[in-house]
């Protein structure tokens, strides 16, 4: 991939989100919800403190995590649809 984020942000894929229930009922297309779950594509190098010194990610390529809702900006990068998104916009990482 060619893109890089600056300073404290990441690129996101959003995870897709299961079509059945558990009691196997298909949910359309209409009613799904966005994602919350994703997977770090790309980070940038850390926020830079106000004496210039560099304070890194605490999340790396290949995290899975937890964001919010409506978190992030949606663009697409050689095709696909990706969030940028601050690091402090993540609400965790998923282990």
């Amino acid at each position: 991939m060619k893109f890089r984020p600056l300073h404290d942000r990441v690129l996101v894929k959003p995870l897709e989100q299961e079509t059945k229930t558990a009691g196997g009922i298909i949910i359309p297309d209409t009613a799904k919800e966005k994602p919350m779950q994703g997977e770090i594509i790309a980070a940038g190098a850390g926020a830079r403190a106000e004496d210039g010194k560099v304070t890194p990610l605490d999340v790396k390529t290949g995290d899975k995590v937890l964001y919010g809702k409506w978190s992030g900006t949606e663009v697409k990068v050689e095709g696909q649809t990706l969030l940028i998104m601050r690091e402090s916009d993540l609400l965790g990482v998923i282990e």
